[in-house]
This record gives structure tokens, C-alpha cells and sequence, in this order.
């Protein structure tokens, strides 16, 4: 019988990550398939002369994490990974996903990458100050590279905002990014499963400009024309994602690509729209090995 490990984050304890791993494993397990849920503190790889890998009795690791050195290690190993580990580390940093989708004819936000420090007394200059502004003008979103459910993101009203979020955050990766105001408190979330669209939801939210769920947000299924859909499967492509959320933006001529999620919680949008996300994607994972293995 085929045997796949379910790789979770040793230290999050988030119902919707629970939730992902419980339901990836009952759809395996629907279909003949053995799936273990492990939690990401057993050193799965280790480094001596040799590569250790204690993992090598699964067909396959769904990886809920993002621990790049771990990703790597297994990657090394040969153990067939969803996501793989380049796909992962790609949409972890926010900056990384937009300079790898430029020049694919994707349409996203005028962006700017933070200036690199690692002097936590330094200070911003004020003619960088003036670039950003120049170019992005107010209100402008100042966004942690690395984070998900909406956190590290904000609104910066002014020169004086921007000044305090650029100093506090000065020794992070970070970027700047042009508001869309036509897209306040609401976006489109986008699954994607084998390179093909899965579905979509509409995000909503009264009194922030963040739409997600998880911030208090609502969600309703949204019907996608067929050109925003082969937008998305070319992004997957891209990125070489197996599975992914992808987040669009209302702009004035069109959607805008705000962020891709490798790792994108289903909870909400399987009981927003009743569509049996898990078992898409292990059905896609079980195909795909067993495709492989011939």
C-alpha cells in the first residue's frame, strides 16, 4: 500500500492548519492510500558525511510548512514533495513571487523592494523616502515579506507613517507597494490544483482594507471568466506549483495579482462553496506518483 507523510509546523497550532492535514489524510485514506500527519520537529534530514533522511518509507510528503532547510533535505533525498521545494521557497517571500512572475505577462501592483540593513540604528534617508512616495504616492502598503493570513501588512496614510514603518521595520525584508483603492476590503481567492482551477471565493470585509477570512472577513463562491482563469494556471505554471491560492485585486482595468499562497488553508473555502478541495489534490497527488512510479 502506498504510504505519503503529511509534514505540519512543529509550532503552529492554527484550526485551519489542523484542519488541511486531517482532511488531506481522510481523502487519502478514502482512496487506499496510508497517510501519516508529523509534526516538523523530528529532524526529518540531518547532515553528517552523508545526507540523513528518516523519511524514505513514504511515497510522498505534502509540505505544510515552510522550512526550507528540511524541504531541501528531502528534496536531496528523492522523496517526491507537494509543493516541491523551490515552489515553496518562490511564494514564501513576497518580493521572490514578484520578481519571478515579471515578464510573464501578468498583471500586478507597482512594487519596490525594501532597501537591505542590517544596522538597527540606521535611519531611512530621506531622498529614498521621496522615491517611494514619488513613485506610489498615499495611501501606499508597506508589507512584510514573509507571513500570511493578512499579518505584516499595512497602510501607511503619510510621510510620517511611512518614515515609523520603514524605521520599525528597517532590519526585515520588506516591500512597498502601490494601494489599489478599488479593491478595499475585498479580493478574490483563487485555488489552483494541478495547474488547473479549482474554484474561486469572493473576500469581503466591512471596516478593513484586508480582506481575509481569517481578520473577519466573509466569503461567497465567485464565478472567474475564463481569461483570469488561464491567468492563474499560467501563474502555477510559472511557479511550478502544484497547488496553490492565488489572491487578486479589483483594479481600475482589471485584476491584479496581490499574492500566491503555496500553502493556501481550505477550510473556509470548502465550506463556502462545498467543493471538495482535500480530495482534488490528493486525487492529483495519488495520480501524479502513481504516474511517476511506472
Amino acid at each position: 500500500m502506498m504510504k505519503g507523510l503529511i509534514l505540519i509546523n512543529a509550532y503552529n497550532r492554527m484550526p485551519e492548519v489542523i484542519y488541511q492535514a486531517e482532511r488531506l489524510k481522510e481523502e487519502f485514506e478514502n482512496r487506499g492510500v496510508a497517510a501519516e500527519i508529523r509534526r516538523n520537529d523530528f529532524f526529518a534530514v540531518s547532515v553528517a558525511n552523508d545526507l540523513i533522511c528518516n523519511v524514505k518509507d513514504h511515497g510522498f510528503c505534502v509540505f505544510l510548512d515552510k522550512d526550507k532547510y528540511v524541504l531541501r533535505g528531502l528534496e536531496k533525498a528523492g522523496v517526491p514533495l507537494f509543493n516541491g521545494c523551490s515552489a515553496i521557497e518562490v511564494c514564501d517571500d513576497k518580493m521572490t513571487t514578484y520578481l519571478a512572475l515579471a515578464g510573464s505577462g501578468i498583471e500586478m501592483p507597482l512594487t519596490l523592494p525594501a532597501i537591505f540593513c542590517y544596522t538597527q540604528d540606521a535611519e531611512i534617508a530621506e531622498e529614498s523616502l521621496d522615491r517611494i512616495e514619488g513613485a506610489l504616492g498615499y495611501p501606499l502598503v508597506v508589507k512584510k515579506s514573509y507571513g500570511s493570513c493578512g499579518a505584516g501588512v499595512y497602510l501607511v496614510r503619510d510621510r510620517a507613517e511611512l518614515k515609523a514603518k520603514s524605521g520599525e521595520l528597517m532590519t526585515e525584508p520588506h516591500l512597498y507597494q502601490k494601494y489599489i483603492s478599488t479593491s478595499f476590503g475585498r479580493d478574490v481567492r483563487v485555488l489552483v490544483i494541478g495547474k488547473r482551477v479549482f474554484g474561486a471565493i469572493l473576500r469581503k470585509s466591512e471596516n478593513d482594507f484586508r480582506s481575509n477570512v481569517a481578520l473577519g472577513g466573509t466569503a461567497e463562491e465567485y464565478p472567474l471568466p475564463e481569461s483570469v482563469k488561464r491567468t492563474c494556471e499560467r501563474i502555477a505554471e510559472v511557479l511550478g506549483l502544484d497547488y496553490c491560492g492565488i489572491d487578486l485585486l479589483f483594479g481600475e482595468k482589471g485584476f491584479l495579482v496581490c499574492e500566491v499562497n503555496s500553502n493556501a488553508f481550505f477550510s473556509g473555502f470548502e465550506r463556502v462553496t462545498r467543493k471538495n478541495v482535500a480530495g482534488a489534490y490528493a486525487e492529483f497527488i495519488i495520480n501524479t506518483v502513481t504516474r511517476e512510479d511506472r
